[in-house]
């Protein structure tokens, strides 16, 4: 696949090809589910906790006596069917990570890339690079684009503080290195906006394990 190359203004100044090991994959729809679920699993704290009958301060005595009183029988004013008392089988703190194999891991990737080339979702540029940090300047490279106004997922290959700053002022633009792209992001990103570089990147780290399974398979 065939897709020009523009500057910040713009202007095509060449062309590329992306790799079809990566961004012409066959999508694996159940892998990707897969994934997107276990990012946002390994994303929750699990900080949260409520407090049983043996936690809850108060009710160290019996109400009442057993019997005689003609009301029903009662051992501690922090049992559960008390206002104030314990909760039963709340929740306790805990995790929810999630493992995956690495090779599925890069799968889905492919699976995300895939998806957003057969959509015509991807703009590449030959680099993005400014002397100070200026919001204005990335606007303009949004507009020149004809991206402005969707949510953008920019990947560089290397963290330029000016260009994050100024990107980070935008509430629809987030910035990522090529090592850092994942499934939640791509999939939730209307445009996926690469440098030059970071392609390259990308193609290099998932296209890997592709060309040693080609491999094996020939041998």
């Amino acid at each position: 696949m065939l897709l020009p190359v523009k500057d910040m203004n713009g202007k095509q100044v060449g062309q590329v090809e992306l790799s079809d090991a990566v961004f012409a994959a066959p999508i694996n729809t159940t892998v990707l589910h897969q994934a997107l679920v276990r990012q946002l699993a390994n994303a929750r704290l699990g900080t949260h906790d409520t407090k049983g009958r043996s936690e809850v301060s108060g009710g160290g005595r019996k109400p009442w006596r057993q019997k005689g009183t003609g009301r029903a029988r009662q051992g501690s004013t922090r049992a559960p069917n008390w206002v104030g008392g314990g909760t039963v089988f709340g929740p306790t703190p805990r995790k929810y990570t999630k493992a995956m194999p690495k090779k599925m891991q890069r799968s889905a990737l492919r699976s995300a890339l895939s998806a957003k080339a057969a959509n015509d979702q991807i703009v590449i540029v030959d680099k993005v690079a400014m002397d100070a940090p200026k919001t204005k300047a990335v606007v303009n490279m949004l507009s020149a684009l004809g991206i402005d106004g969707q949510s953008v997922l920019m990947v560089l290959a290397e963290k330029s503080m000016p260009v994050w700053k100024s990107a980070n002022n935008l509430p629809q633009v987030k910035s990522l290195l090529s090592g850092y792209i994942n499934v939640r992001d791509l999939l939730g990103c209307d445009v996926l906006l690469l440098t030059q570089d970071a392609l390259e990147s990308i193609e290099m780290w998932l296209g890997a394990d592709v060309a040693v399974a080609q491999e094996e398979a020939e041998a």
